[in-house]
């Protein structure tokens, strides 16, 4: 069978949900028996969103193979089992540089090198790239993130436009739009969405489907409104409606209007019959559970919902794994003088000075109170450089990365790290084994010996002050060669730091042990 391949297009505004869409099509087709690729072609010029702000981008999300990609990524993993590596996420940054690249080094012959043919030939080389990263692949899920109308996503557009010419009978475009209701007019308007498809249109790209997004059902007269004007047919006008509860049940909702059958419809797919009990019992867990518990996530960017994103959804999938509704009360790391009133507090990762005393506070209150805590990157170096000054007396212990001039550099910067001057893709990134001790609250978790997880980082534990910390009650549960990889207190009930970041391994039909386990313990306080 030859590949498929399906193309997603947003219209109108941006954060429509592109991501969750692919995403939740790709569980579908997997329900299929199908083997799916999924990939995200980001219209920015950088050249990936490891130097960008979380204000502006939200969270990075690491690839095994250590790629910073997008978090749409991090939904993709949620929902499918798709390879995911440096081949799944390409930007405009990336495009170009290897354009240049490639006319430095002479390979154009001495042409002019153009949008078209040579920057539109690597867009479609890079999706060719991820349809082959693993064996056996049915069909790939291509997004391309940004507006229909944006200078930046043109190129892309034009790629894809070109890429059904040369395949056209295994291609399907699938656009996604905003319907909006105007309260004072009292209706919902079409035009938007109209405008959107015809700008579409007019660059030589027809949809196949359009998923319109909107905060209520659409009534029948305003989608078939949308199918004649956008010149689809009417089943082909799928409601996007905004979910009461959780992001799980969009694959549900897409079920229920029978998408997964349009889909093997028009790429002449053979059409089986759905199981996704699994999914359905998870979703009733997580909209059913009858316990609660309240988790304090602390950090710097508390107020941009997409900045912990895939921590945020772990903290859901341990409290899956419990029957157990999670409540996240968030607390910014810069006011954080008091904490109180939660279950357990959780510090992800970050960088920099902002908020680092603040964190401290926390730590010092779970340990003191004996309440679950879960560090995760700088929330692990928080835990040791509050466990320095508060028992080993170093009251000015701290990370050179907040004061250089430390007496008591605790956390300091990697070796390797030493002479890097670029900040681009030069972390400690991807995919590592750690090696867990058998006595700990990491192999309680794990139930392994060895396990493998992904890290983005520059500075470490200070093996200077091994002896000195594990002869006051600190345990080094887990190592990858002289690395710390997972530190505990020991006369605490559950306080536990990580070097690497388990969430981005964690998905509700199978929550990350770590996470599991802290929710447990939450619950048990």
């Amino acid at each position: 069978m030859a590949k498929k391949y399906i193309f997603m297009t947003g219209g109108v505004v941006s954060s429509l949900g592109k991501g969750l869409a692919s995403a939740s099509i790709g569980m579908l087709l997997e329900a299929q028996g199908l083997k799916i690729a999924m990939m995200k072609l980001d219209p920015y010029l950088n050249v990936d969103p490891g130097t960008m702000n979380p204000f502006q981008h939200g969270e990075v999300y690491v690839t095994d193979d250590g790629a910073e990609t997008d978090l749409d990524l991090g939904h993709y993993y949620r929902f499918t089992n798709s390879p995911l590596s440096k081949a799944s996420n390409a930007t405009s940054g990336q495009i170009y540089d290897a354009v240049i690249k490639q006319e430095r080094h002479g390979d154009y012959l001495g042409n002019t090198v153009q949008v078209i043919p040579h920057v539109t030939d690597e867009i479609k080389k890079r999706i060719h790239q991820c349809a082959e990263q693993e064996k056996g692949i049915d069909v790939v899920l291509i997004e391309i993130g940004g507006t229909v109308g944006d200078i930046e996503s043109q190129p892309f557009l034009e790629a894809i436009r070109q890429f059904r010419l040369d395949y056209p009978n295994d291609c399907l475009n699938i656009h996604m739009t905003y319907v909006p209701f105007l309260k004072a007019a009292g209706e919902v308007k079409t035009k938007p969405t109209q405008h959107s498809v015809q700008e579409l249109q007019s660059l030589g790209i027809f949809p196949d489907l359009i998923l319109c997004r909107s905060e209520n059902p659409l009534e029948k007269e305003v989608k078939d409104k949308i199918a004649l004007f956008c010149s689809v047919s009417k089943e082909a006008v799928v409601e996007q409606v905004d979910v009461k509860g959780s992001i799980y049940e969009l694959p549900l909702t897409m079920v229920n209007q029978k998408l997964e059958k349009q889909l093997c419809t028009l790429l002449d797919l053979k059409c089986k019959r759905l199981n996704i009990s699994s999914w359905e019992k998870m979703v009733k867990t997580l909209t059913n559970s009858k316990r609660k518990v309240k988790i304090g996530l602390v950090g710097k960017y508390i107020n941009h919902q997409d900045a912990y994103k895939s921590v945020v959804e772990a903290l859901h999938h341990g409290g899956i794994a419990h029957g157990a509704e999670v409540e996240i009360q968030g607390y910014d790391a810069e006011t954080a003088i008091k904490v109180d009133g939660c279950d357990g507090y959780l510090i992800p990762g970050g960088f920099g000075e902002r908020g680092f005393e603040g964190k401290i506070k926390v730590a010092t209150f779970c340990r003191e109170n004996k309440i679950p805590y879960f560090g995760i990157c700088l929330g692990m170096q928080v835990l040791v450089v509050e466990f320095a000054r508060s028992i080993l007396g170093l009251k000015k212990a701290n990370s050179t990365e907040m004061d250089i001039d430390t007496p008591d550099p605790i956390i300091s910067l990697l070796s390797e790290q030493e002479d890097v001057s670029n900040l681009g893709g030069t972390m400690r990134l991807g995919s590592y084994t750690c090696n867990l001790l058998l006595k700990s609250l990491a192999y309680e978790a794990y139930k392994e010996k060895k396990i493998r997880e992904r890290h983005r980082h520059r500075y470490e534990f200070n093996n200077g002050y091994k002896e000195a910390c594990t002869e006051k009650g600190l345990l080094i549960s887990g190592t990858h060669d002289f690395l710390t990889e997972i530190v505990e207190i020991k006369k605490h009930p559950w306080m536990l730091g990580v070097q690497f970041h388990p969430e981005f391994k964690s998905k509700p039909t199978h929550p990350h042990p770590l996470f599991s386990a802290f929710i447990g313990a939450a619950l048990n306080g």
